[in-house]
């Protein structure tokens, strides 16, 4: 069993930056999971940002979002993070993270592929 919980959000002004955290527990080492960031905007479906592997190595993103977005993760720390920069009102959404029970790397980019959620952090993006 993981739990996990985000936090950083907020209200940011377009062009600017945030980063999200989202801090696990578990009862197995946290660097054997592999970690994604999802988001869903108001009226649509929830949708893949990023993933990191296990040990951090590997990373994933989306296509539209490679380039502003940045996938981080401290094990030490039992963290993963979600760096955001050049935000547009169109990146408003809540941001969940989410964690695979499984050792692999695909990279995980489906939401049936994730196994554990977290609650969610709103992120708003206007002037």
């Amino acid at each position: 069993q993981v739990q996990l919980v985000e936090s950083g959000g907020g209200l940011v002004q377009p062009g600017g930056s945030l980063t999200l955290s989202c801090a696990a527990s578990s009862g197995r080492s946290f660097g054997t999971y592999a970690m994604g960031w999802f988001r869903q905007a108001p009226g649509k479906e929830r949708e893949f940002v990023a993933a990191i592997s296990g040990s951090g190595i590997n990373t994933n993103y989306a296509n539209s979002l490679k380039g502003r977005f940045t996938v981080s993760r401290d094990n030490a720390k039992n963290t993963v993070y979600l760096q955001m920069n050049s935000l547009k009102p169109e990146d408003t959404a809540v941001y969940y993270c989410a964690a695979d029970n499984d050792r692999r790397w695909y990279p995980q980019r489906a939401i049936t592929e994730y196994d554990y959620w977290g609650q969610g952090t709103q992120v708003t993006v206007s002037s």
